[in-house]
């Protein structure tokens, strides 16, 4: 039997749908990232019974076990005749977009200050579509706290339109701070588990048995891009541990950094990729130090 928390996620879900079929004409898209809110938002999908489509972004910096995850994901939703589609960021040239080129393009490493990494690999896409998220409140104070958000209306004759009112995310309507209009992307977003607990997430995955990705058995709370300055200088760590051909990549990709400051005659104190791995990894080996204003000159 469904606890009533999942049923009011499933109504969330299909009113999204509603509002997607309604205003823009396609079924409304499950972004998944292969990590255990995605899979339950995704099982949530499921019970629903509307239409929709499931949406990857292809980071490049993912785990091995992920990625596999996502690929297992998909498979056994396209058997069931579902769309699934993973953005892999190609440029139109032949060319994708990675976190390896973005590096050296950007002139700096991915910090908690300048994420342009989250904007350029997975936020892009689904222009002018509906699309949900696993977000919860509960997984970030700055999404917690985060600044007002435009509110969706819908009105008698089943268009939708913007509303003049400005309500902060942490109002008390469930209805209305589930959707967010995001001028920027073109896109609306719906956030269906958003007030959903951490042990709420894992009774459903441990009572539906919802597949997870394998790395949960090994011990990590949290799955995401490996050594991702968002996260705990502990984690980032052990992830390099685990996976340590991504340090080498890292490495190469801050040379080219280097080399392509040195050509446009940016200020820089290191000599080496290496040197700024062990400043970005909070290394106590560091050999020099730039701050991030030194590399915005």
């Amino acid at each position: 039997m469904l606890e009533d928390f999942v049923k009011k996620s499933i109504d969330r879900i299909k009113l999204a749908s509603e509002i997607s079929l309604t205003h823009y004409g396609k079924p409304l898209v499950c972004e998944y990232s292969g990590g255990k809110d995605s899979d339950v938002l995704l099982w949530v999908f499921e019970q629903s019974g509307v239409p929709f489509e499931i949406h990857n972004s292809h980071t490049t910096v993912d785990a091995p076990p992920t990625v596999y995850h996502i690929r297992e994901t998909f498979r056994r939703l396209e058997l069931k005749g579902v769309k699934c589609t993973i953005d892999y960021h190609d440029k139109g040239n032949g060319q994708r977009v990675t976190m390896w080129n973005l590096i050296p393009q950007k002139l700096m490493p991915p910090t908690r200050i300048v994420r342009y990494c989250c904007s350029e690999l997975k936020e892009g896409g689904n222009a002018n579509r509906m699309i949900a998220t696993g977000i919860r409140w509960e997984e970030s104070k700055k999404r917690k706290n985060r600044s007002t958000f435009e509110v969706l209306a819908k009105t008698a004759d089943m268009s939708i339109g913007v509303s003049d009112e400005k309500m902060l995310i942490t109002d008390n309507d469930d209805t209305r701070r589930l959707f967010e209009s995001c001028h920027l992307k073109a896109k609306t977003v719906a956030n269906p588990i958003i007030d959903w607990k951490l042990q709420d997430i894992w009774n459903v995955i441990t009572g539906e048995n919802i597949p997870i990705c394998e790395m949960y058995s090994w011990g990590y709370e949290r799955i995401g891009c490996i050594a991702c300055p968002l996260a705990k200088k502990c984690q980032r760590e052990r992830e390099i541990y685990d996976f340590p051909k991504y340090r080498t990549a890292y490495i190469k990709a801050f040379d080219r950094m280097l080399e392509e400051r040195r050509k446009r005659c940016k200020e820089t104190k290191w000599s080496c990729g290496e040197e700024v791995y062990l400043w970005w990894m909070q290394s106590n080996d560091v050999l020099g130090q730039m701050t991030i204003d030194e590399f915005l000159k």
